[in-house]
């Protein structure tokens, strides 16, 4: 089939929920391969148009909003500006980052709704929902919680059990309940409105299966498994009070589907971008209406179906818009050999890295290229991250580009040297790397971004081993003219790297070509060996980039261990139940113990172990009393002294440690087995017994 010429293309990246920050999935699975594609259009001189935005509707919105106690608007406010930020700062170059919550995208989407319901593309259908009838209201998936019938999980939500990953609808719960109220759900009737997929399985089939068999077979394989079974109709509406309202009479207390707003959030950004420059941008239905003008959403795995079949059949149903040419999906990035998890807090946080590895933009971005889940999920470690800065980036491009700079400077003062007489291992150089722009171009093209990289990346390594064979730091000293060839050539190595890396690392390719003085170029310069001329003078060299020592990896991996034991103790707690209460006593022997109030004084850590802390304690009698405690690991002693605490004060004396311990303090033992000092509400005095 021969290739469609395009015109224009528009590009689209997930909308991130704005119920949290961005992280190191997103990053690797849409926003780092969707900006490295637009920056390429860009650098060919395309007309391009990069769309992103923060999804503000939906349960996870509501859900933080009520654990917070704020409003959904002001959940959206905080985190579209945490992410936008973020993004900004990261480099991921929108040219508009808008927000569903805007007038124009209630609007835009409010109408394209009504089309379809006017032009009879909806279906209404009344469906058995769960109801919540203490909070009087309908309860969406997340706001169920249950036992997962699969492996008993018992805090199961209505649509997937974070255990054992099971898809769920909330029927199959076990002892389900109302994470609103508490309340045990009832059955009710409710009427929606529906999207038919059902009637558009045949053109979804013609249009997929037999028109796009170039897609990646992840996103090819998926649609196909869903192809293959009988499509049913798709509720476009949700009975909810966050979102945009169903603009049909009798619709009060429905609002639109997530699914439904979101993906028109794309054009009613563009609708925003166009309105505000029409002199730059044109009108948005050259975006998203003109045959000419090919479509690219960027998107991860679990975003597949609503992409290639859903929102193509509301824009095959609505009639006036052009259709996905690609949907280049990703798979997931792992954290440390583990699923990242946004509930869990396993994840890398776009805006905590910001602040953590200052100016380090690009290394991210390299290492997550380099890592990205293209075709099957991919794992992020911290020690890889470390690695490949160190090696590759510090080593090879860093090293190469400081050598070829420095020696420029030492024997030329920085002036570019004229290349003369060419012998056989600069004509092998020169043939190495002369055809990188198609190699280049060859892997972008078709999306394939990880080999793009390494293509990059390896005309520094032809470099270096260029500049290694021909040590000019030898032949300056019997053959200055021949190290002005070998010196012309690797500047334009360096170069073409500027060039090469532009859409990969644009930092430190700015950064490059500063130091080199080349502010004007193009992607159709890539290759050549004239970048810079005879007597440029370069400006003054620094390092591109610096190694990572093993205390700022450390940090970062100490921060995971901090979170693994939180979740840890979090899922202790969600699972505990008290032990079974001890065999009755007479209450004459309770009344042999006698438990007292004592005041400590002083509490230190007893030398040679891990365990013990001594304590001081005033118990009232007139002479301080020692007693021992193996609370260590779960206090600093300085945090003890001045409390009041509960101690029995008639056990024998005991030693340990080579000191006498008079008495026990008493601990209560938590789910997740730390122990916790018992204290008196108000303040009592010491010696006071307890009975």
């Amino acid at each position: 089939m021969e290739e469609k010429k395009f015109k224009r293309t528009t590009v689209t990246a997930a909308l991130p929920y704005a119920n949290g920050g961005v992280h190191i999935g997103h990053l690797a699975g849409v926003y780092v391969p969707s900006d490295i594609y637009v920056r390429y259009l860009r650098l060919k001189k395309e007309d391009v148009v990069f769309i992103g935005g923060s999804d503000e509707h939906g349960v996870p919105i509501t859900i933080r909003a009520k654990k917070e106690g704020i409003t959904p608007q002001d959940v959206c406010d905080r985190y579209h500006k945490i992410i936008k930020d973020s993004f900004r700062e990261f480099g991921i170059s929108f040219d508009v980052y808008s927000r569903t919550t805007s007038k124009i995208h209630h609007q835009f989407a409010s109408d394209f709704f009504s089309k379809l319901y006017k032009d009879g593309k909806l279906v209404e259908q009344e469906s058995e929902q769960y109801y919540d009838p203490e909070a009087h209201q309908f309860l969406a998936d997340r706001y169920i919680m249950g036992t997962c019938p699969h492996c008993g999980n018992p805090n199961a939500y209505g649509d997937q059990c974070e255990k054992c990953g099971s898809d769920l609808s909330p029927m199959e719960l076990i002892n389900p309940h109302s994470t609103i109220s508490g309340a045990k759900p009832e059955v009710r009737k409710t009427k929606n409105w529906y999207l038919p997929l059902n009637e558009y399985q045949g053109w979804l089939k013609e249009w997929i299966l037999n028109g796009h068999k170039e897609w990646r077979s992840n996103v090819y394989g998926q649609c196909k498994s869903w192809l293959d079974m009988d499509l049913q109709p798709r509720a476009m509406t949700r009975d909810l009070d966050w979102g945009i309202p169903v603009p049909v009479e009798g619709a009060e207390g429905k609002v639109l589907y997530v699914w439904f707003d979101a993906p028109i959030g794309y054009i009613s950004n563009t609708k925003e971008l166009c309105d505000a420059d029409p002199e730059r941008w044109g009108s948005w239905q050259k975006w998203w209406q003109d045959p000419e003008t090919r479509l690219v959403h960027f998107i991860g795995k679990d975003n597949i179906v609503f992409h290639c079949l859903i929102f193509p059949t509301m824009l095959k149903a609505h009639g006036d818009y052009i259709l996905p040419d690609n949907v280049p999906a990703n798979e997931f990035l792992n954290l440390e050999n583990d699923k990242i998890s946004t509930s869990r807090n396993w994840a890398v946080w776009l805006d905590e890295y910001l602040v953590d590895f200052p100016g380090k933009q690009d290394v991210l971005r390299y290492v997550l290229t380099a890592n990205a889940p293209e075709t099957k999920d991919n794992n992020f470690t911290w020690r890889d991250f470390q690695e490949r800065n160190n090696s590759e980036l510090v080593a090879i491009y860093g090293n190469f580009v400081n050598r070829a700079l420095q020696l420029t400077k030492k024997y030329w003062n920085g002036v570019v040297p004229e290349c003369g007489e060419l012998l056989e291992v600069d004509k092998h150089a020169i043939d190495e790397f002369k055809d990188v722009k198609e190699k280049v171009e060859q892997y972008l093209d078709n999306f394939k971004f990880r080999e793009a990289q390494k293509e990059a990346m390896n005309l520094a390594r032809i470099g270096n081993k260029y500049i290694t064979e021909c040590e000019p730091w030898k032949v300056w000293k019997t053959d200055p003219k021949r190290v002005e060839t070998i010196l012309y050539i690797s500047l334009q190595l360096v170069a073409n790297l500027a060039i090469a890396f532009e859409p990969f690392l644009p930092f430190s390719s700015k950064s490059l070509r500063e130091m080199i003085d080349m502010p004007e170029f193009d992607w159709a310069q890539l290759g050549r060996t004239d970048l810079l001329k005879p007597g440029h003078q370069l400006a003054e060299p620094h390092l591109l980039f610096q190694k990572i020592e093993d205390e700022e990896i450390q940090k970062q991996l100490d921060k995971l261990a901090a979170t693994k034991e939180a979740n840890e103790k979090a899922e202790a707690a969600k699972s505990y139940k008290a032990e079974p209460v001890k065999a009755n006593v007479p209450f004459d022997d309770f009344e042999k113990l006698d438990i007292r109030v004592g005041h400590i004084k002083d509490c230190q850590k007893v030398k040679k172990s891990n365990k013990l802390l001594q304590f001081t304690i005033d118990d009232g009698s007139g002479t301080d009393r020692t007693i021992l405690s193996g609370i260590a690991k779960f206090y600093d002693p300085a945090d003890l002294i001045g409390k009041d605490v509960l101690f029995v004060a008639n056990f024998a004396p005991r030693k340990m440690m080579g000191i006498e311990s008079q008495g026990m303090i008493l601990s209560a033992v938590d789910a997740d087995g730390s122990l916790h000092v018992t204290t008196t509400l108000d303040q009592v005095k010491p010696g006071s017994q307890v009975g």
